[in-house]
Parts: C-alpha cells; structure tokens; sequence
C-alpha cells in the first residue's frame, strides 16, 4: 500500500491518496471466508463443508468491502497519527472521483480531502498584559445575603389585623345583584388571597385597614382582569369556568397570617454555616463576606478568561480554514439539517474551533493536563453551587462527592465538567505567564461588563 499526502495546493486542507495492491488485501478476505466457511450451514453440506468456491460467490464481494474499508480507515489514522497531521473532522473523499469499482482487479485508487488545522503562534509571557478584576465585596450584598438567610429562616404567625404582605384566610361567597347569596353559586372556604398581589388598586385598597371577622365584597374579575388562572385557583373552578365570573363575591377573613423573617440570631447562624461554626453577628458578616469573595472570584476567573480569549482571538488575526471543506465536514455531522443550517451557522462554529485549537495551544504551553480528580472537583464545585443557590451552604463534603459522581454518570454532563476543569486550570496558570493589569471593581461594575 502505498499513502501520499499533499497539502501544498490549498491553505487547511491537503489530499491523501492511497494505492492498494492486492496483496494489502487478499490475506484478510482469505481467512475471513474460510471463518465464515466454518460458520455457516449450507443445505446439501455437512456443518464447515460448503465448497469455498460456493462461500466465495456468495459472501466474497461484501468480505472484500469490509476488509478494504477497514483497511484504508487503519492505515489513514495511522498515517495521521505517526505524521503528526492535526486532522480536523473526518476525512472526506475527494471531490469529482469516480466510486470505485472493487469487482475490477486491483491495484485500486482512493483519494481523500483532509481538513488541517492552522498553524497558531500564540505563546504568551509576561509582555502580554491582561486585564483582571478583583470585585470587591460591599457592605450592601452582605447585608442582602443577611436578609435572604433571615427572610428563608422565617415563619408565619397569626395576627389579628392586616398589614401590606400578609396572607389571609376566609369563606368566600358569591352575590346576587342585589349583595345577597347567592343560592347555588360558589362557595369555597379557606380561600386563599394576598392582597399585595392583587393588580387593581381599588380592589387592593379593600383590605386596608381590615381585621380578622370582617366581610368584604370582592370582584375577582376585576382583581385579576388578565389572568384566569388566578381567579380559578381562589374559587376552585376550571380555567374555562373563571373566563365567564363576573359578579362580587363577600369574604369574611377567618385567619391573619403574617411572615417575619428570622432574627439575626445563634439559631440562624447555626442553620446557615452549622452548629458553632459562628457566634456572633461580626462573625456571621466575615464569614458571609468571605463566601462572597470565593464566588465573586469565580466571577472574576471567568471575565479573566473572556479577556483572554478576546486578547488571543486579536493576536491571531485571520486564521484560514478550506471553508469549502469544512462546511462538508459540518454537514457530514448535522444529518438531521441542511446546508442553509451550515451556512448560517457556518462563522460562529469556526469562531468556536479557532478558540478551541487556541486554547489546546496554551495549555500545551502551559504543561496542564487533566486529571480525573480535577473534572471531580469540578462536579462537585456545581453541586456546591446549586445547593447554594437553596441557601445551603454547609454540606458534608461526602454529600458532595456522592452528589457529583451521580451528576459525573450523565455522559451529557461529562463534557461540561472536562471543559470547566481545563478552564480553571488555564486560567490559574495563565495568571502567572502573563502580566496581570489588576483593577478593583464592585460587582455591579463587572456585571456591566
């Protein structure tokens, strides 16, 4: 056999020819008739007996395509591999060549289209400088985090009067015209209302003022104008049901229930960060502070990625591909679309493998490779993140680990988790190869960036 490969005619790509003799073949089609010989039963043969004449007429044609399309895959990554050809997509056989035809003796003539990716001189040092922000942590989002920990520590308690936010209780009532009940209308007891919620202003003001034990006439139409499902949900009716309610109903208010939000106190340091772990309010500010500095760090390492990507992405320049080529290739992996997809689509994706073939280029600068553990910590670094998101913040790091190998089974996740691993492990070397252009901002100032 014998491999050519030609990648002087045309920038990201080059044409592969491989000439196959017989003798690259004919061992392999040899003994993979005589293992089908001895497989098959043949009615008027004993079991392995079928003359290989027979067997060869039958099955010899499709062996030969397998052995050949096997072979010629082998031999170009083979090729690939031991010439250190950095292969993008797969290969694609050459445009205008004839199918050829195996029932012809060989040798046999295959050409294929091969895209290569760009060379990238990309290296960074110290004479690059890259903004990085470090957000400060204002009294103002220690404060807001203090009042979401008091406000999910909370609880309701029953109060006599009404004020702005509580909820009520009541039996409601339909009204004839006339204010009278109406015989057979709805009736619902508990019924649920907020008043803070209700939209129209006149029907709010009803409950100002009001106490337990008092009757009000209410309009649900007119307290929710645009939404039946609210109206449906007060009186139990179907959706279809609350299109057509338009008369009053009474409500006599049977419970007050008003939410405070738990003090700042011992029991609520302890639900937040765990038993003694803080024990007073400065201690309680300090270590919110800190949790807050740990993700705004995170936020920082992010926008120092997208800094340096924007910065790479205009030290490379053009970068050439064969579009020709390439568009086949994206075509060739999107089955389910067409070309008018990869047209469209076409620029962002390249900007994206630019930026992937880059970013392989500094970690390889950067002698970082992954780890298992590293994509484990990433795992778990999201399951930290969710659970925080519930106010959560003190989980057993066993818990984790069982929380992120669940999420780690889910191949679909992998992926992610590989990515945010060799991220942060970029970012982290790359602030110590570069000259870091340090400024101070608060988190609002980094949000409108």
């Amino acid at each position: 056999m014998n491999i050519t490969f030609d990648n002087s005619t045309k920038a990201g790509s080059g044409l592969m020819t491989i000439v196959i003799e017989e003798a690259d073949y004919q061992d392999d089609v040899r003994k993979q008739l005589n293992d089908y010989r001895r497989r098959v039963n043949m009615p008027g043969f004993r079991p392995g007996q079928a003359p290989l004449p027979l067997i060869k007429k039958q099955v010899g044609p499709q062996i030969k395509v397998d052995v050949i399309n096997k072979l010629v895959g082998n031999k170009i990554y083979d090729y690939i591999k031991e010439n250190n050809i950095n292969m993008l997509g797969e290969p694609m056989p050459h445009l205008g060549e004839e199918p050829i035809d195996l029932d012809q003796p060989a040798p046999y003539t295959m050409k294929f289209d091969i895209a290569v990716a760009p060379e990238m001189d990309i290296k960074l040092t110290k004479k690059n400088k890259i903004a990085y922000y470090d957000i400060e942590v204002e009294d103002k989002m220690i404060d807001q985090q203090i009042d979401s920990y008091a406000s999910r520590g909370g609880s309701y308690e029953k109060v006599d009067d009404y004020q702005d936010g509580d909820m009520l209780k009541g039996d409601i009532r339909e009204l004839n015209a006339d204010g009278s009940t109406k015989e057979g209308g709805i009736e619902v007891s508990d019924a649920i209302i907020l008043p803070s919620y209700i939209k129209a202003d006149d029907q709010k003001a009803l409950f100002q003022g009001c106490k337990l034990g008092d009757i009000l006439t209410i309009n649900p139409k007119k307290a929710y104008p645009d939404s039946t499902v609210e109206i449906s949900s007060l009186l139990k009716i179907s959706k279809e049901e609350a299109e057509n309610i338009t008369s009053d109903f009474s409500y006599q208010i049977t419970e007050i229930s008003r939410y405070n939000k738990h003090a700042i106190d011992q029991e609520l340091f302890n639900q937040v960060f765990g038993e003694g772990a803080v024990n007073s309010e400065k201690e309680f500010r300090e270590k919110i502070a800190a949790n807050l500095k740990e993700q705004m760090n995170e936020n920082a390492q992010y926008r120092f990625l997208v800094d340096v990507r924007e910065y790479v992405e205009k030290k490379l320049g053009k970068v050439e591909y064969d579009d020709e080529l390439m568009k086949r290739i994206m075509l060739a992996n999107n089955k389910e679309h067409d070309q008018e997809y990869v047209d469209k689509n076409y620029e962002a994706s390249i900007k994206e493998l630019t930026w992937h073939l880059a970013k392989n280029k500094l970690m390889e600068q950067c002698e970082i490779k992954l780890e298992d553990a590293d994509v484990k910590a990433a795992a778990k670094d999201m399951a930290r993140i969710q659970f925080a998101q519930y106010g959560m913040s003190n989980i057993p790091e066993e818990y984790l680990d069982n929380y992120a190998e669940e999420m780690l089974k889910k191949p679909e996740q992998v992926d992610q988790f590989v990515n945010q691993a060799a991220d942060r492990k970029l970012m982290t070397a790359l602030k110590d190869v570069v000259t870091l252009d340090t400024k101070t901002i608060t988190f609002d100032e980094l949000q409108k960036l």
